[in-house]
């Protein structure tokens, strides 16, 4: 009994002795909760700012549902579920005044923050962390991923730092700085909740989602890893939620800057084309074997994918060395590249890879954009008319595109089963191109009893599916 007891004795030692070292092999290079942030806070609230606008408001106007006007310009702002109201209303002529958050990137006054922050602005103001205030002037703007870049007059700042975005993971430890509410140099803490967040505001959601505290007047102020560099710019929050805010990465937000202090304004690469991501139903259709890529939906005349070849149907898997995965990966690419650059673009036509060279342009402030009388049914229950000019514009499609339009579905039929609608344009079936309906039918007649017909449609401007049927 006594054997027993000390051989157990020993394997409790030696059980206790490992544990440590096994715990610290496998989790050595997990950061723990910091002792304190407070180091970390010294060094960067002096290159953080408080920012102050006030503009005249004539008539009244309306009120705002966000922080301080419209981002991204338009009758209808984005991020409605993302900014709080921050303004003071009369019916009356009046100064409006809004409050925001700014972070310096040079000693000699370039200042950060949203263009939502200073939008619209008469008078702005800057409050350094040691309460100087300087009047700043507008150094140009970027509605479409909502960053400013303003100056003021001053020597020997200290300016913050970037870091890469792309190099910090889910869960890392961040601190926000800012001006929540008009309280200056607020600092919370939190983690990285995730990366790559798409929340609506436009063609460059790209976002870092964070859980430090943001709230109004955060807006355009830094958000800190570990060592002190930005990697992100807060920008937006959840109105309703606890712990959600989002901010612009790094490595989207110094191209932009660099552009903003070198040009005052911000140019983009442009292809021309209106993409899609690729369903299981297109890749079915287009024989290809992953559902990965970008699907071309329409491209746009004489604008440089035009130019070099890229037509409707191909499918986008490659940028230079990079791969295409989706829509976005494709749209981040293109911006991301500079004016007149010649890429090398992978795509699949006909289920074969093809390498076409494409120079790029720049981007546009907005994107360009016989009838038959049988109204009898088809063999799936599709009323279909020949697509003519009056047609298109009524539809909203180009003048110039050709199909046949769904203008009537039959109760029952396998057409009422799918998700085809009255308006949708039919353009290939089995991948042949069809512009009357004697063209269409003609095709049909010549199937067996029992094949399978793929039919393309195209919906609105740009998207296009397939549908699959039963010849009866």
């Amino acid at each position: 009994m006594k054997q027993i007891n000390k051989i157990f004795f020993i394997i409790i030692v030696v059980a206790l002795m490992t544990a440590p070292a096994f715990a610290k092999k496998n989790f050595k290079n997990t950061e723990m909760v910091p002792v304190s942030f407070a180091n970390l806070a010294k060094l960067a609230k002096p290159g953080v700012v408080n920012i102050q606008t006030e503009k005249v408001i004539k008539g009244g106007g309306r009120v705002y549902k966000h922080f301080f006007g419209q981002p991204f310009g338009g009758k209808q702002n984005p991020f409605d579920e993302f900014f709080a109201p921050f303004f003071n209303q009369t019916p009356q002529n009046r100064k409006e005044s809004s409050l925001g958050s700014g972070f310096i990137i040079s000693k000699d006054g370039y200042i950060v923050t949203n263009n939502h922050v200073i939008k619209d602005a008469d008078k702005i103001k800057v409050i350094l962390h040691d309460k100087k205030e300087y009047d700043a002037s507008i150094i140009g703007t970027d509605p479409m991923t909502d960053l400013a870049l303003i100056k003021i007059k001053a020597e020997n700042l200290m300016p913050l730092k970037f870091g890469s975005s792309s190099e910090t993971e889910v869960g890392s430890w961040v601190v926000a700085i800012g001006s929540p509410f008009g309280l200056e140099q607020t600092v919370t803490a939190g983690i990285v909740s995730a990366k790559g967040r798409i929340i609506g505001s436009g063609p460059y959601d790209d976002f870092i989602q964070t859980d430090a505290s943001i709230n109004p007047g955060n807006s355009g102020g830094p958000l800190l890893n570990l060592d002190g560099q930005v990697i992100g710019i807060n920008t937006a929050i959840v109105r309703s939620g606890q712990g959600i805010g989002f901010a612009i990465p790094s490595d989207l937000a110094t191209g932009v800057i660099d552009q903003l202090i070198e040009q005052k304004t911000v140019s983009r690469g442009w292809m021309g084309v209106a993409i899609q991501n690729v369903t299981e139903q297109l890749a079915k259709y287009y024989g290809i074997k992953e559902t990965k890529g970008v699907y071309v939906a329409k491209v746009y005349e004489t604008n440089p994918a035009d130019k070099a070849g890229i037509k409707v149907g191909d499918v986008i898997v490659m940028i230079n060395d990079k791969k295409i995965e989706s829509s976005r990966d494709l749209t981040l690419t293109i911006a991301g590249s500079s004016v007149g650059e010649k890429i090398n673009v992978k795509l699949i036509r006909d289920g074969k890879e093809k390498m076409i060279k494409v120079k790029l342009g720049k981007r546009p402030d907005q994107d360009p954009e016989t009838v038959n009388t049988d109204n009898g049914y088809d063999l799936f229950g599709f009323r279909l008319k020949q697509m003519n000019s009056d047609i298109a514009r009524r539809l909203g499609y180009p003048d110039d595109i050709k199909g046949l339009v769904v203008i009537d579905i039959e109760s029952g039929s396998q057409a009422s089963k799918t998700n085809v609608r009255h308006g949708d344009l039919l353009m290939e079936v089995n991948r042949h191109k069809v512009v009357t309906t004697d063209e269409y039918e003609q095709y049909l007649e010549k199937l067996n009893k029992g094949s399978i017909v793929q039919l393309l449609f195209r919906r609105g401007n740009s998207h296009v599916f397939v549908m699959s049927f039963e010849k009866p």
